[in-house]
């Protein structure tokens, strides 16, 4: 029996599968958007498994808009007095001086937010008791008003959430599915706390059935399913369905816990993680093998050149492998503004109807078909399964003019924005790039990452094994790792050494310990991973050194930690990945490969190159679903577990 890792992306649909004798086979199909369990359930129809590992964006897709996934109606219940919290917000102006800027249309229309009068005061001190009488009315009012869902967010449950928990029971009676702010985000700050209730109790109606149905299926074959979450961590299916706001960015972060999961095998102690995929490209930094961590992401909103743009989304306050993501993939589209000047992206060919090349009723041109006509990919891709057309795609670039040369600009116009993304989780967090190997995956990573890599002054590029579905092996190198979390804690050491204790029913392997930082009087906090040592000192000093390290400075006040966290690991066994063969003599071929001009590249194929084995520059090394482009003046040599490391 087989393990499976699934990644649904917005492209393909990638499969890893690892037989009972260790042998590890791969499938790229495109993905069905309307009905993403369907690829699912086509690439494993062939398979016998015994365990499912999968990873999906279903729940930013449908807070998105995308047809087909349309949100339930929510209602929201809350104390006497803030029922507005949720559309108020904070003072986050997405774009300063645009008049007619319009907010995130909201999840709860002001008609369905229910007011409670109960108050809990901020040391936990129940000032009212909540009226179970008047729960019970507003229930009926929802449930007659068509509700499916509901969110509970009470002033300060985070202190203390009895009068949550008491409302929510009366909920229960009444709907099938009820999010209390408490569990989704035991923390401060009602907004965000309230937006991450609403947010869950919105997609626990669509997500469930999702997960219900390639459970069922995978059930019904003797298998097991398991969601990989945001944080970068396993969760049981039940975990997935009960908070499935914890799903938003899961296959991005499979692809992070991949590379640091590999940092670990090459003993690479600092990596920064580039996925390039179909729709986006994705930058994550990985030291000491652990993946960065970040407490806060607003979902469904907007990005400029990586950046989360504040205001535009729905804040979540949850962990997340800390991630910076821009439109740029291979299904990213090339244009010319108003001006005349060339643009790329960002917006998206994606999976329907895909680039010109692939000759699915795409009409613009993308990135695909630009190192299409530079020659610096095969004209067959996906196993060969799939042919390309050279002839459509020069003709759609030829619409923009000169085809060779929109295609070369447009090639260093989405590298220079994938560089963006890599400064964002390097040089903005306090870390040098130049200190870090680049690792590169994704169909279209390898393709870009040397040129990438030099514009960041990186000069060590390692590319995976299997790249082109490297976020789906990540799924099968996770481990199961659950959260708890705790605001203001009087005695931290006594604080973390409580939240073990509520883990403990997971039996896990260890714990990972993080605090929410801040000096006394800032706004936001910083996230420090805490030792063995709990103490407060311990805590300031590790805050103090990443504040110096982010900000350049630091300063003489008390420092207020705010959440504390644990993850709960349980381990579980990886895939062994092999050496290549010690001996071999691959014969390349040559074909003219367009990098500053025309040049002769020899063609090598990957499968073919023994352990030790130097390619000079310019070649590249085709395999399935990905195509590594060695530039001129760089090398690269075969390394342990198959790795190919390129050097200048």
């Amino acid at each position: 029996m087989s393990l499976v890792g699934v990644d649904v992306g917005g492209t393909f649909t990638d499969f890893v599968i690892v037989g009972g004798d260790g042998e590890i086979k791969t499938l790229k199909i495109l993905t069905t958007p309307r009905e993403p369990e369907r690829a699912v359930v086509e690439g494993l129809s062939s398979v016998k498994f015994s365990e499912v590992l999968h990873a999906s964006t279903i729940g930013t897709n449908a807070l998105l808009g995308q047809v087909g996934l349309e949100l339930p109606k929510v209602a929201f219940f809350t104390t006497r007095g803030f029922r507005d919290v949720i559309e108020i917000g904070r003072q986050n102006r997405p774009r300063l001086y645009d008049l007619y800027f319009q907010k995130p249309r909201q999840i709860v229309p002001r008609e369905l937010r229910f007011e409670v009068d109960e108050r809990t005061l901020p040391d936990g001190t129940v000032e009212r008791a909540v009226d179970l009488r008047e729960v019970e009315e507003l229930a009926r009012r929802a449930k007659s008003a068509g509700v499916v869902s509901v969110a509970v967010g009470f002033l300060h449950s985070y202190a203390n959430p009895s009068n949550e928990e008491a409302a929510a029971g009366v909920l229960r009676r009444h709907f099938e599915y009820v999010t209390a702010s408490y569990e989704a985000a035991w923390e401060a700050r009602e907004y965000e706390r309230f937006s991450t209730a609403v947010v869950n109790a919105a997609l626990m109606p669509l997500v469930g059935r999702y997960l219900a149905k390639l459970d069922d299926y995978v059930k019904a074959r003797g298998g097991r399913i398991y969601a990989m979450a945001s944080s970068g961590g396993l969760i049981t299916i039940d975990e997935a369905a009960r908070r499935p706001v914890q799903l938003v960015e899961s296959g991005p972060a499979a692809g992070v816990v991949a590379a640091a999961e590999l940092a670990r095998m090459l003993g690479e102690r600092r990596v920064i993680s580039f996925d390039m995929g179909g729709t986006t490209a994705k930058a994550g930094t990985v030291v000491d093998f652990e993946p960065a961590i970040t407490t806060e992401y607003e979902v469904g909103g907007e990005s400029h050149r990586g950046r989360t743009v504040k205001g535009s989304g729905y804040p979540v306050r949850f962990p997340f492998v800390d991630l910076a993501e821009v439109s740029a993939g291979g299904g990213t589209i090339i244009w010319r503004d108003a001006g005349g000047a060339l643009r790329v992206g960002p917006l998206s060919a994606g999976a329907e109807p895909g680039p010109v090349s692939y000759g699915r009723g795409g009409s613009e041109p993308t990135i695909t078909d630009a190192n299409l006509i530079l020659g610096r990919i095969p004209s067959a891709i996906a196993g060969g399964r799939m042919r390309l057309d050279v002839e459509a795609a020069e003709r759609a670039l030829a619409k923009l003019g000169d085809p060779v040369d929109v295609a070369a600009s447009a090639i260093k116009l989405v590298d220079l924005e994938m560089a963006r993304a890599i400064r964002l989780v390097t040089v903005e967090r306090g870390l040098d790039p130049a200190q870090f190997a680049l690792m590169a995956f994704g169909g279209a990573g390898p393709q870009h990452a040397a040129e990438v890599a030099e514009e960041m002054g990186v000069n060590r590029v390692l590319i995976p094994p299997m790249p082109g579905v490297f976020t789906s092996l990540g799924m099968l190198m996770a481990d199961f790792k659950f959260e708890a979390r705790m605001a203001y804690p009087r005695d931290p050491a006594a604080g973390f050494e409580e939240l073990e204790r509520r883990l403990a029913r997971h039996s896990p392997d260890y714990f990972l310990r993080y605090a929410d930082v801040r000096y006394a009087g800032q706004g936001w906090e910083l996230t420090v991973p805490v030792g063995a040592d709990a103490s407060r000192d311990a805590i300031r000093k590790a805050f103090e050194e990443r504040h110096a390290a982010t900000y350049g400075f630091k300063l003489d006040r008390d420092v207020e930690i705010v959440t504390i966290r644990v993850f709960a690991v349980v381990k579980r066994a990886k895939p062994r990945l092999r050496d290549p063969p010690k001996s071999g003599s691959p014969e390349p071929s040559e074909k003219e490969v367009y990098f500053d001009g025309w040049t002769e590249a020899s063609v090598y194929v990957r499968e073919e190159l023994p352990l030790g084995f130097e390619v000079r520059g310019p070649a590249l090394i085709i395999e399935d679903y990905s195509t590594t482009v060695v530039p001129p003046r760089w090398r690269a040599t075969v390394g342990k577990l198959g790795v190919l490391e390129l050097r200048l």
